[in-house]
């Protein structure tokens, strides 16, 4: 039987993705205090930021708002979700 993703469960892979990007995140906040400036740090560090909300929800007896939520994704953070796939791939 050949090793493959497909026995998972989406929420297997939604956790890896998690752990993933907070790893990813933790190593660009990493590069960006110790890195010395210059062309590797701005490479490793820059990101695109998309942001959804805010959101509000009015329900008469209630009303709240939710957001903004934004999501940096840099080549570190895709680094990150890498290496949760490789670790997450070689463990189960």
């Amino acid at each position: 039987m050949a090793r493959g993703s497909s026995k998972h469960r989406p929420g297997f892979h939604a956790l890896v993705l998690a752990i993933g990007f907070i790893v990813g995140g933790v190593l660009t906040q990493v590069s960006r205090r110790f890195l010395p400036a210059g062309a590797v740090k701005e490479f490793l560090t820059s990101g695109v930021t998309p942001s959804v909300g805010p959101l509000s929800l009015d329900l008469i007896i209630i009303k709240f708002a939710i957001g903004p939520v934004a999501l940096d994704v840099s080549l570190m953070s895709l680094l990150g979700v890498l290496v949760a796939y490789l670790i997450a791939r070689s463990l189960f």
